[in-house]
């Protein structure tokens, strides 16, 4: 029986919002902009966490990194307060590297050579977006990377300065499409070199697209791009994540030596653990997801008054069919439950059109990042508490007046 009068009631729901197309319409829109900009800033949201989980969870838990700046202390700098540290150069890299004993560790030097050249392979060659790294046997480990073809440099390729290189993914789907890369030869600025080695794909990250690297012997880097101030990185890797804090203890004091600071300066280095990196990234899309609270907020209750007007407008158009009605028998309970229905009916329009548009948003922030798309359960779940409350809000009070009206006063409503 219950089953029959709310089938009954969405026919007559549905019958009503065709008889008002418009202010249904806008309704709806003004709900699904509402839901669009929570699902919309929260799939996104989840999109940019995933990115930089992925991104530098990989480097695991046990890893730091030593360069010119601490990233994660410029963030919340603005210009003027941002201090200027001298570059770390390969005298102070090698330095480091030969004075740092911690007992289980491993430390990786590298540089980032150019940022715009050009590969060749035999006819064939790249737009002039390929950067290339002079990296050291240690780096594809302390970074997170590993090999899907081919191996990674050993200590024989970098004391004797091979003319070896490993390629990103990406040079796989362009200059080596459809052909094994491992033993060819690619030309940079007319050196030749032979690819050893492919790295597995990582996508972009902030819009850099770290499949598009080509890394070569440090050496070998330095000699064929030579460049004034060329700041060098310090990536270090202990065995045992446990030893992590007494590691970078280690390291600032050999760092502090190799820069020459007395005892009261501070670093004009930075030091990025892995795990710090990754909170203070995170800790940057809470805003973001305050942000999209509060605009869902504001939109919805703004909605929420729109859809409780035009329920009140429907009351009072239907008073006389709500007269009728009652004269034959229909429960208060039935009016009400009539006019609720119609509220949910709405909502669940709005919050549908909101939740497709939101999720569209957050796929595409997916193609854009380069990331799988991860489902916003999150959002979804905050679509649905918030179509509830909106047709809690927007339809109790509409309802409760239809029930409660005069079948006498209401058939004589002209």
């Amino acid at each position: 029986m219950m089953l029959g009068l709310f089938r009954e009631n969405t026919k007559i729901a549905f019958s009503s919002i065709k008889g008002q197309l418009l202010r249904t319409i806008l309704t709806v829109l003004i709900i699904g902009i509402g839901i669009w900009a929570l699902v919309g800033i929260l799939a996104a949201v989840t999109v940019l966490e995933s990115t930089v989980t992925g991104n530098f969870a990989s480097m695991g838990a046990n890893t730091f990194t030593i360069s010119r700046y601490d990233f994660s202390e410029q963030l919340g700098r603005n210009s003027n307060e941002a201090k200027i540290n001298p570059i770390i150069s390969y005298p102070q890299a090698r330095e480091f590297k030969d004075k740092y004993g911690f007992p289980g560790s491993a430390v990786s030097l590298s540089f980032t050579a150019a940022g715009n050249a050009e590969v060749k392979h035999e006819g064939k060659k790249t737009d002039p977006e390929i950067t290339i790294l002079g990296a050291d046997e240690n780096f594809l480990p302390n970074s997170g990377l590993e090999t899907t073809k081919g191996r990674n440099f050993n200590s024989f390729d970098i004391s004797n300065n091979n003319y070896v290189c490993i390629l990103g993914s990406d040079f796989e789907k362009g200059l080596f499409k459809d052909i094994n890369p491992i033993d060819k030869i690619v030309s940079i600025r007319g050196a030749k070199f032979r690819v050893i080695g492919v790295l597995k794909e990582k996508g972009s990250t902030f819009g850099s697209r770290q499949d598009l690297r080509l890394i070569v012997p440090i050496q070998v880097a330095r000699s064929l791009f030579t460049a004034p101030n060329i700041d060098y990185e310090v990536r270090v890797m202990v065995n045992n994540k446990d030893f992590l804090d007494p590691a970078v203890d280690d390291a600032i004091l050999a760092m502090r030596r190799v820069r020459k600071l007395n005892p009261v300066e501070e670093e004009n280095f930075g030091i990025e653990r892995s795990d710090e990196l990754i909170q203070t990234l995170l800790s940057q899309t809470e805003a973001l997801g305050i942000a999209a609270w509060v605009i869902g907020i504001i939109t919805v209750f703004g909605s929420s008054i729109a859809l409780m007007n035009i329920m009140l407008v429907s009351v009072t158009e239907r008073t006389r069919e709500i007269g009728v009605r009652k004269s034959l028998g229909a429960k208060r309970s039935t009016i009400a439950m009539q006019f609720f229905t119609e509220t949910l009916i709405i909502s669940l329009l709005g919050g549908a059109v909101g939740l497709l548009l939101g999720l569209l948003t957050g796929y595409g922030a997916s193609l854009i990042f380069g990331v799988p798309f991860p489902m916003p359960w999150l959002a979804i779940s905050a679509a649905l508490i918030t179509i509830i409350i909106v047709t809690l809000f927007s339809g109790s009070y509409p309802a409760v007046k239809a029930s409660k009206l005069d079948p006498v006063e209401a058939l004589r409503y002209e």
